[in-house]
């Protein structure tokens, strides 16, 4: 088909996943976009990576999935990374400069994938240089830098700026929010979430120099911890179910396990609290993988679980009925029975495929995130689901929270903290 006709098809359905998802993360909308400059005549969008260290090879494998993405270029300052970028993606050109990828006028869209604390010169630089720009969560280190970049992003209107956010356009996530918006929930009391990975999060090279810059993470100075590096995701869809941003966050954290000399935990428990007076409660460990990653929401109607790509409703006994519920799947968990809420049941079930099971065909949250960008480019301009002011407001949050787990206090979080 043609672009054209793509965009007849689409735009519609673009629209309304846009404006469902802002109204369960009670997204303020903002002013309309400045028209954007006219996009050249083609299927797709030229692409560039920087940073290619873990996360930047899942963005660029991922990125080739995607038909309308068209990668054509990788910076990274590390030659062994650009070895390996000629390796995985032949045909790309590679950059050890990422403002030599900056200054090819063909590339339209950057995908920055450097450690957070590098994030905010790339991501002011690829603004000015006119380029779409998605930056990975949290955007910076500081509220300074993240406040630079929100500032930069908001500014530039005709561009396509998201956050690597990713949970607000996974279509299992998206389905869920829809049946919260109904009030399956009843009223919100609290919610809980995890993730817990057996990882000592350290990285081995030959050179000491480069081993510096991969342990990154395990660096006070230029990591936000588990609860910002990890927990911005989780954070960022409690504050869309909890209603509101945070008032201030409660942590505590210590190395329990991986005593190698590291100033950052690696097992942390965190309270964040919410103007309503409702709490969310995360914690997350590198010592142990046990129960691995989930999401929970507690209501008086009912409670939501949220698991690797699925989800459950349980009743309360006096829950009034929905009536859809009479007909949908019900799974045995413990002395509990959870209702199936799947994005595609019906159409796995079409398919002679069991919608219990983990489907192997299933695509990864990044992938929704990236095509959702894609889509914004072709047939936009809309306001992004992690637009710059969701992306600095989760950004504010994580970092106020990693400051709790490393004072082991009551941090509170201001509305000038909130403020660009």
């Amino acid at each position: 088909m043609s672009l054209s006709r793509r965009h007849f098809l689409k735009m519609s359905s673009l629209a309304g996943a846009a404006a469902s998802a802002a109204a369960v993360h009670r997204i303020p909308r903002a002013a309309p976009a400045a028209p954007r400059s006219p996009r050249r005549n083609v299927e797709t969008l030229a692409c560039g990576v920087i940073g290619f260290g873990e996360w930047g090879r899942e963005i660029s494998a991922t990125l080739a999935r995607i038909e309308e993405a068209d990668l054509r270029a990788v910076a990274d300052n590390y030659p062994v990374m650009l070895r390996r970028v000629r390796r995985d993606h032949p045909g790309v050109a590679t950059h050890a400069d990422y403002r030599a990828l900056l200054d090819d006028a063909e590339i339209e869209a950057v995908f920055i994938a450097t450690p957070t604390h590098l994030h905010r010169d790339v991501v002011l630089h690829a603004l000015e240089a006119g380029k779409h720009v998605y930056c990975e969560a949290p955007l910076a280190h500081t509220l300074d830098d993240a406040r630079a970049i929100a500032r930069a992003a908001r500014a530039a209107g005709q561009q396509v700026f998201q956050g690597g956010l990713l949970y607000g356009t996974e279509p299992q996530y998206r389905s869920v929010f829809g049946f919260v918006r109904s009030g399956a929930l009843g009223q919100t009391a609290m919610a809980r979430s995890q993730w817990h990975m057996k990882d000592s999060w350290r990285r081995t090279s030959a050179s000491r120099e480069r081993e510096l810059a991969l342990n990154w993470r395990l660096d006070a100075e230029r990591s936000l911890g588990l609860f910002g590096e990890i927990g911005i995701q989780q954070v960022d869809t409690a504050n869309g179910v909890l209603g509101g941003r945070p008032e201030s966050v409660s942590g505590f954290g210590s190395v329990m396990f991986w005593k190698d000399g590291r100033d950052v935990a690696d097992t942390i428990q965190t309270i964040v609290s919410y103007a309503n007076g409702q709490n969310f409660m995360y914690d997350a460990t590198l010592v142990s993988g046990f129960d691995g990653m989930y999401d929970l929401f507690y209501g008086s109607d009912s409670t939501i679980i949220l698991r690797d790509s699925k989800a459950w409703m349980f009743k309360e006994v006096d829950a009034p009925m929905l009536g859809w519920e009479v007909y949908a799947r019900k799974d045995r968990f413990y002395k509990e029975t959870g209702i199936a809420l799947l994005a595609n049941a019906t159409k796995l079930e079409a398919l002679g495929q069991d919608p219990a099971a983990d489907d192997p065909n299933a695509e990864t949250p990044l992938y929704w995130a990236l095509k959702a960008f894609m889509d914004n480019y072709f047939y936009g301009p809309f306001d992004a689901v992690a637009n710059w002011k969701r992306s600095y407001e989760s950004t504010v949050v994580a970092i106020r929270g990693n400051e709790a787990v490393r004072s082991g206090s009551r941090i509170q979080i201001t509305n000038e903290d909130y403020a660009v």
